[in-house]
């Protein structure tokens, strides 16, 4: 059984062997995004505010069209979220997601992602609890070796 605090928070946690600066430029540089987010085209400045669209790897589909909500570089980022590639998930109220980047001694950093607000978004909520483990996976395994977990999506 699921509680109402695990459907409208979830955490996710990991230790990645690289500097805040080299993670956050993972997160927020579109030729680092595409290889370990199924292949996204995002575009953003970064600034609070602003946008952060994200399209189809062949950019016939908008994806998600986002706003940042905050931008610390290289410790914090926040955005929301509301996915416009499935229909079901459109209608659904925005949530949101916060990276942070904690930095370590030994030359690593913790990356915390806290997906949450997702109280009135149900069926993202179901859908993105699988998904993130596999893209901060990815993120992971892009900053430490130079390739991505996996070439294929889908």
């Amino acid at each position: 059984m699921t509680s109402m605090t695990e459907t409208t928070v979830q955490v996710y946690q990991l230790f990645i062997k690289a500097s805040p600066e080299r993670i956050w430029e993972a997160i927020t540089k579109p030729e680092f995004v595409e290889k370990y987010f199924f292949g996204a085209q995002v575009e953003s400045t970064y600034e609070p505010g602003k946008s952060i669209r994200s399209w189809s790897p062949d950019r016939s589909k908008l994806w998600s069209d986002n706003t940042i909500l905050e931008a610390d570089p290289p410790r914090r980022l926040v955005h929301t979220w509301r996915s416009l590639y499935d229909d079901e998930l459109v209608n659904e109220d925005e949530s949101r997601v916060t990276w942070e980047i904690e930095p370590h001694e030994g030359g690593y950093s913790r990356l915390t992602l806290v997906h949450d607000q997702l109280e009135g978004a149900p069926k993202t909520a179901e859908r993105v609890a699988g998904g993130w483990m596999l893209i901060i996976s990815g993120l992971k395994t892009l900053v430490e070796t130079g390739e991505p977990l996996t070439s294929t999506w889908g």
